[in-house]
């Protein structure tokens, strides 16, 4: 299998954070573009003379396609010290938990798939959510990653990571085919029509469906399609994609653990077996780009019509005790954006410069609501939670506890200049400047709220080296999260800090720094390390009863990162990723916010993975990898933890012909009986007292299984 170059960011894509510069004569994710290496495994591009830090990444399709994923979104894994893992089920957005962080649905993590924003702001479910179900995975070319605020081209959402995931735009026509034994089948299929050397259609096909090992089962059923027409030539490139996707299946939301003790039900069991969820996503895009000797010019636009509803009962029967606690949360989003940028190459001196000047934009026009519901069933009544405490009381007539008619804008400016000052000197610096503004109308109370935010962002980085082929990074940044608007204006109060904590901030800002080494010294061997700091203004934290992300308390976390990939032989490589974290609640008025201790609950303070990678051994191919999700608090007082858990999945592929190959995964391999998501909260079953009862809610890791797929190409 030849290594793909991810690396080499499309020449049509102004994305940000890419972390290796594209050749400018030629586009990049052609399936016969020219390879990083054609002989030897190589999971992770070398950005040695490239990068700005020693965390930033590129991971290449073939370590995309080598490693064993049960879900769509553990291609993020290939992130190192990411987790992706799941508390409800198949058919909303992932956990992901990165440097102390619990990123919920995708809090403080920008994601983008062929340079469109994958984060939704005021989102019915989580700030910033985050939902890849879309994302055929065979398609996926590659991803770009940056950790940390020093990228002047990242904005909203990119505090402590961003990923870049790139479309193929030329495949061979191919199906394949794939059965598990916990009810995950699919079908996927592709093909590239070319009219002539500068022009292709390609289109991919997918269908797939996933019980897991619940009861009821998930019966997540999901259907997307991809069409890309790209075109390029001498001087320039451009491309239309058009995307679609509708998913829908059951939940399994974390569940009480007494309810499991006292047998009411398995331990892959539910309490309200109504839960379930169900989405809908189109998107347009187009790509041009253009370039001379000493100068690129790119420019992207967007359009993307979802749609999204989540029945969840978390607390079960503590609000409601007749009719139980089940809410429905609806939202409708009209997402328009574009980027454009230009980059000039010239020399300051002897020192040869390069300067980028940029914009983004995106507008969002959102309905969102949260409803309350039996068995998926819209109640006659509800109630609503004012700022001061009170609560007035809906009745027959209202079928919406919040609904919120909200529009936000963000545009950002940017300038980078990265300069080559010796043979061992460069510097990248950064300003960026936001002009952020979010209107709130709420259609309950007829409330209007309007607020406009600016926010300058310096980000500077200095590189030093090679020297005995390593390379060492100083970098420090201001980035930035946005809040729920609906929060900020007190329309939907949960969604905001605690009155005694003061107003909900529009931008909660984050500075941070981070000190790295990347080096090839040895033989085989890469590694790179990095240690790091993050303060946060305000800590976006879950909240159980609204089933939603909320403003929190100031936040502080530092740590250490070590990652390393050796290659013993040309068609195996093993790879180890170490991280280490400190997380804690930066304040001295813990009580304001509601919390009875500085630790943060679900930040993790160790992630870790080991992996192997072999293709080309003969006919054969494959991976391994072992995954560990250190122990995490569960309340801030640290009284309640979870163990985490450790994880090893495995993959071995055949090729019986050029055309013809086969493959078995098996996941969670040793059948460790852990917990994937846990939390600590109240809730209440029937029968117990009004208050209810605090206990350890879980959802547990899926049982081991195994996927067979057939791959043909033609």
């Amino acid at each position: 299998m030849l290594v793909a170059g991810s690396a080499l960011a499309q020449t049509t894509a102004p994305a940000p954070g890419h972390a290796a510069e594209p050749d400018p004569h030629r586009p990049a994710n052609r399936a016969n573009a020219p390879r990083l290496s054609e002989l030897v495994v190589t999971s992770r591009a070398d950005l040695m003379g490239k990068a700005i830090t020693a965390s930033q990444g590129s991971a290449t399709t073939e370590e995309l396609q080598l490693r064993p994923i049960y879900r769509v979104g553990q291609l993020l894994e290939s992130i190192p010290g990411l987790v992706v893992t799941a508390h409800s089920g198949e058919a909303k957005a992932n956990q992901y938990l990165l440097r102390g962080f619990n990123l919920d649905h995708g809090t403080d993590f920008a994601d983008f798939v062929d340079d469109v924003p994958v984060n939704r702001p005021t989102n019915a479910h989580g700030q910033g959510y985050s939902d890849v179900n879309f994302i055929i995975p065979q398609m996926i070319s590659g991803l770009d990653y940056t950790k940390g605020p020093y990228f002047a081209s990242i904005g909203d959402f990119g505090v402590v990571a961003s990923a870049h995931q790139h479309l193929f735009d030329d495949m061979p026509t191919q199906m394949t085919a794939s059965a598990g034994t916990l009810g995950d089948d699919a079908v996927f299929a592709a093909g590239t029509a070319h009219f002539d050397d500068q022009d292709r259609l390609l289109v991919g096909l997918n269908y797939s469906h996933m019980d897991g090992p619940f009861t009821p089962p998930n019966d997540f059923q999901k259907i997307a399609g991809v069409a890309r027409f790209s075109h390029d030539d001498a001087s320039h490139a451009w491309s239309a994609t058009a995307m679609y996707y509708k998913g829908e299946g059951n939940l399994a939301t974390d569940q009480p653990v007494r309810a499991i003790e006292e047998g009411l039900i398995d331990r892959y069991g539910v309490l309200d077996p109504t839960d379930g969820a169900r989405s809908e996503r189109l998107a347009v895009s187009g790509h041009y780009g253009a370039w001379g000797d000493d100068w690129r010019f790119a420019a992207n636009g967007y359009y993307v019509r979802s749609r999204q509803t989540l029945w969840n009962n978390f607390t079960h029967f503590l609000e409601d005790p007749v009719n139980g606690d089940q809410e429905q949360q609806d939202e409708t989003r009209d997402l328009f954006g574009g980027a454009a940028a230009l980059t000039l190459d010239s020399k300051l001196g002897e020192s040869a410069s390069r300067t980028t000047l940029g914009i983004q934009g995106r507008f969002d026009d959102i309905y969102v609501d949260r409803r309350h519901t039996k068995a998926r069933r819209v109640l006659d009544y509800c109630t609503l939670l004012h700022a001061d405490g009170t609560v007035t009381e809906y009745s027959v007539g209202l079928s919406a506890c919040t609904a919120d008619q909200v529009q936000l804008a963000d545009v950002g400016l940017y300038v980078e200049n990265t300069t080559e000052w010796t043979t061992w000197l460069r510097t990248d610096i950064g300003l960026r400047e936001e002009f952020y503004q979010g209107w709130d109308h709420s259609l309950l109370t007829l409330f209007n709220y309007t607020q406009f935010e600016p926010l300058f962002q310096p980000k500077a980085s200095i590189i030093l080296g090679p020297w005995l082929s390593s390379e060492f990074y100083l970098s420090a940044g201001r980035g930035f999260h946005s809040d729920d608007i609906r929060g900020v204006s007190g329309t939907v109060p949960l969604e905001g800090l605690p009155t005694a904590a003061g107003t909900t901030p529009l931008l909660a800002v984050a500075d941070g720094a981070e000190a790295g080494l990347r080096s090839n010294i040895i033989p085989k061997l890469k590694t790179q390390v990095s240690v790091f700091y993050v303060d946060l203004t305000s800590e976006l934290v879950y909240d159980q009863d609204q089933g939603e992300d909320q403003a929190g308390a100031p936040s502080r976390r530092y740590g250490v990162e070590i990652s390393a990939e050796f290659h013993p032989t040309a068609w195996m490589e093993l790879d180890s990723d170490l991280a280490f974290s400190h997380a804690r609640f930066n304040t001295n008025n813990l009580a304001a916010y509601g919390d009875s201790g500085d630790y943060i609950p679900n930040a993790p303070a160790f992630i870790g993975s080991f992996g192997a990678l072999v293709d080309n051994l003969g006919n054969w191919f494959g991976g391994a990898e072992v995954r560990i999700l250190g122990a995490y608090p569960l309340t801030p007082d640290n009284s309640q933890r979870d163990a985490g858990y450790s994880e090893v999945n495995l993959s071995a592929g055949y090729k019986f012909t050029k055309s013809l190959k086969a493959q078995i995964e098996i996941f969670n391999a040793f059948d460790v009986k852990a917990n994937a998501g846990a939390y600590y909260y109240v809730s209440r079953l029937p029968g117990e007292p009004a208050q209810g009862v605090a206990d350890h809610q879980i959802h547990p890791l899926e049982p081991i299984s195994a996927r067979l797929s057939l791959m043909a190409t033609f």
